[in-house]
Formats: structure tokens, C-alpha cells, sequence
């Protein structure tokens, strides 16, 4: 039983990465594809900082992910 549902996930995980998403492939050089990553991680770095911010009861230390969260922002923008 076990190998059938298995092979049931596999099978649509095969599916899923052919089905198509309506936008055809980029080809990036490999400049745009370091912007492309820091973009991504400054990104992700922002959500991290959100995220510590929603739970964060100390005034100093918000104060900090404020101006952590401002940087980001800013070099988000200057990335484009």
C-alpha cells in the first residue's frame, strides 16, 4: 500500500513540474541571475524581520528591526 500512494506522489510531482504556467521560460545571464537571488534573499530577509516584529514586545529591539527593515526596503528599491 505504501509503494502505490508512493508512486501516486511521484507521478504528480512529475505532472506538476511539466504542466506549463502559462509564462514561457526566461534565459538570464548570469548578472541577472545574481539579481535575480539578491532580490530573493533581501526579500526573504524582509518577511524574516516582519515576522520578529509582529512578536517583539521590547521598544529598543523594535526599534532596531524597524531600522533593519527601512535597509532592506531601501536596497530592495535600489535593485529595481
Amino acid at each position: 500500500m505504501a509503494r502505490g500512494w508512493e508512486s501516486k506522489s511521484v507521478e504528480l510531482q512529475q505532472d506538476d513540474a511539466n504542466s506549463s504556467t502559462g509564462e514561457p521560460k526566461r534565459y538570464l545571464t548570469p548578472e541577472q541571475r545574481e539579481l535575480e537571488s539578491r532580490k530573493k534573499g533581501l526579500k526573504l530577509s524582509r518577511s524574516r524581520i516582519l515576522e520578529q516584529l509582529r512578536s517583539a514586545e521590547n521598544p529598543r529591539y523594535r526599534k532596531i528591526l524597524e531600522q533593519a527593515l527601512a535597509v532592506l526596503d531601501e536596497q530592495i528599491t535600489l535593485l529595481g
